[in-house]
Order: C-alpha cells, then structure tokens, then sequence
C-alpha cells in the first residue's frame, strides 16, 4: 500500500486547519491500497451494467438519512435474475431477503441500502418497484432485497421518515457513472470508528492473464473498532477508538450518548459486483472475503454490529420462464477464484476509506454532531510515520 500524498496541491486549505471545500478520495490522497488496479471509475459500476442511486432525506434539524440503491443491471431484473450470495458477518441486523438470496442464489430486484426502521417501507417499494414492470403484470411474490444500518444518533430514527417515493426516487436515479460518496444516500446519518461516516465504493480490475474481470464493492459504513490505514492505527493516534476510557483509566470527555461511547454498536453493509461468471457458491466464497477488508481497516465486528455482505455476478443471467429443465452456463474454476478473493479485500478496504474521507460534518437530532475525519490531521500522522 502505497502511503505518499501525491496529490497535496487539492488540500492547500488543510494547512490552516479548515476542512476542505471538497473532500478527497483515498487515491487524492496518495492512498493506494493493495496491489491491484482499479477500474476507470474506481466504483462498483465499473462492474459494466450495474446501476446506483442515492435519495437524501435531510430535513430541519432531526431527519438524517437517505436510501441507496444498487440495480445489477438496467432490464428487468426479475425476469432476467443474476447469480448471487449472501453472507453474514455478524448478525445484529434487519436485511430482509437474504434467506432465499442463500437457498436460490439469484437476485430478482434491486438491493436497496437504508436505515434500520426503513426496512418495511423499502421492501414495499421495491415489492411495488418490481410489480409495476413491464412483463411482470402475472408476478404473484417478490424477494425484495434490503440492507440497513442504525443512524439513529444524528438522524430521528422513530420517526420512519423514509417514504415509498424515497425509496423509488433512489431507484430511477440510478446510474452507471461515477457514485457520489459520503453523507449521501443510505449514508447521511452515519458514522465510522466515532467520526462521519456514509457510502464509499472502489474497484479493481484484474490483470488479462488473470481473466480481465471487474470486481466493485459499496460500502454504508456505520462501524467501530481502531481506524487503521495501511497496517497503521490511526484511531489510536486521533484518540478515539474502542473502550479507549477503560483501557486509559480515564473518564471520558464525551456524554454517554455520545458517538464514542455508542462504540460497541454499528453495522456494515457491503455490496459486490462482479462480472467474472461466478456459481452462488462462489460468489459466497467471495463474499465471506468481504469481511477481511472490513478487518483492515480497524472493525472487529462488536456484539452489536451487523456486518453483511451480498455479492451479484452479471454474468448467466437467469431467465425467469423457461421451457428448459437445464441452464447452460460457463463458470469459473475453483483454482481461479484467488485473484478475485485479493480483488476482493482491496476494494472494500478502499471503499470503506472513501465512504469516511469523503463524508462532510453533520448535525442532526437533539443537536448531535459527528465530524468529519480530520484530513490535515490524517496527512500529518501518517506522514509523521513515514518519516520515522
């Protein structure tokens, strides 16, 4: 991982201690974790076909939240389903669909990303989203997928503000260009090792000796541990980490309700495109992966923290109606599956970084605010380290 700033010309504003009018992404930054390319967007719609869309809800001074949603592709899904898996990390969450993503191993709508108490209200318009296609008029059950994650410190949470129109309005946003990152989205109310959170997505593109295929993760990062950046704990060197009070013998400056000492909760979701021509076992395979970028960035998936992942590959679609007992298909090979796996922990590391490096500051409910990761503080420390 390569640790330089390389771009240092975009942060002339971080010498005198302001924040940035636009934040970075990892690579602005110098950040170039791993050792594997990415795509020309550095997104998960690199991955060619697949779609995202955001809806921001943010309303006076409680509503915090959003709607992200990711189409793998732009027909109609239910009746050409993808391959695809779904794997737990920790299970302290509320993602609904995931049962018969595991036992069928297809996707048939959009995966939608919100807040925890949204979940119902996605699953209705992704059900209604689903229903209202074109060819569908005869679809009689939908397996609306939707994850979640808890915003609730800056955004009210009870007040179930997400409507079916959010929900939809993310939908037909949805696009294969560049996603914008941070308090955007499924993101807007959430936070990452106590600092602002939100969405983050990067890719990598393997090498033509290695198949040439296009692997992109999206993160809704909502988790605590040590922030760690390539191997080096930064959390530990900013102060805020888990159960720093304990561990220094010291009481904390922060309330009880505040975002460091709601540390031991949170959650993650990933999402994975791939258009390597993957069985759901392997995309399974793939997706347990996941969970070692998540570790490297400093998350050790707490008690409270529900981690999920769901990978997709747009490859042998799966029809819907078919006259045929059997489904051809080339698949890849059990022994061709590692440089995937490294392509794999690469982006979800980066796009973990993205979603905390482009987030902004937020003020929400009860007046809580969660601030933005501190980029002149992050150059100097890490600086600092590579000049020991």
């Amino acid at each position: 991982m390569q640790l330089g700033f390389l771009a240092l010309p975009i942060l002339c504003t971080a010498i005198t201690g302001e924040e940035p009018p636009q934040r970075p992404r990892a690579r602005e930054l110098g950040l170039s974790p791993g050792v594997m390319t990415p795509g020309t967007l550095n997104a998960i719609t690199d991955v060619a076909g697949v779609k995202v869309g955001h809806r921001t809800l943010i309303k006076g001074k409680s509503v915090r939240t959003g709607v992200t949603a990711i189409l793998p592709h732009g027909g109609n899904i239910f009746q050409e389903k993808v391959p695809a898996a779904a794997y737990v990390g920790n299970g302290h969450g509320k993602a609904a669909g995931f049962l018969q993503v595991q036992e069928l191993g297809v996707i048939e709508t959009p995966i939608v990303l919100t807040n925890t108490l949204s979940v119902g209200t996605a699953v209705e318009a992704v059900v209604a989203w689903t229903l209202a296609r074109p060819g569908n008029e005869n679809v009689l059950s939908v397996n609306a997928v939707v994850g979640e994650t808890n915003d609730g410190y800056l955004n009210d949470i009870r007040g179930m503000h997400v409507t079916r129109k959010d929900v939809l309005a993310a939908i037909e946003a949805a696009t294969d260009g560049p996603i914008e990152e941070g308090s955007v989205g499924a993101g807007t109310g959430t936070s990452a090792f106590s600092w602002k959170g939100g969405i983050g997505t990067s890719s990598r593109v393997l090498p033509e000796s290695l198949g040439g295929y296009a692997v992109g993760a999206l993160v809704q990062s909502n988790y605590w541990g040590v922030l760690t950046i390539g191997g080096y704990p930064v959390g530990e060197k900013l102060g805020r980490y888990n159960f720093r009070r304990h561990l220094e013998g010291t009481s904390s400056d922060a309330g009880t309700d505040s975002p460091d000492e709601q540390g031991e909760y949170g959650s993650c979701m990933i999402v994975l495109a791939t258009d390597a021509p993957l069985s759901s076992r392997n995309l399974q395979r793939l997706a347990k992966r996941a969970v070692l970028g998540l570790a490297r960035t400093g998350s050790f998936m707490s008690d409270g923290s529900g981690d999920f992942i769901i990978a997709f590959s747009t490859q042998n679609r799966v029809p819907h109606h078919t006259a045929d007992r059997t489904q051809e298909g080339e698949y890849l090979r059990n022994d061709a599956m590692s440089p995937l796996f490294l392509a794999v922990v690469e982006a979800v590391e980066e796009a973990a970084y993205n979603s905390l490096l482009k987030a902004t500051t937020v003020t929400g409910r009860d007046g809580h605010t969660v601030k933005a990761l501190p980029i002149d503080r992050l150059i100097e420390i890490i600086s600092n380290r590579d000049n020991r």
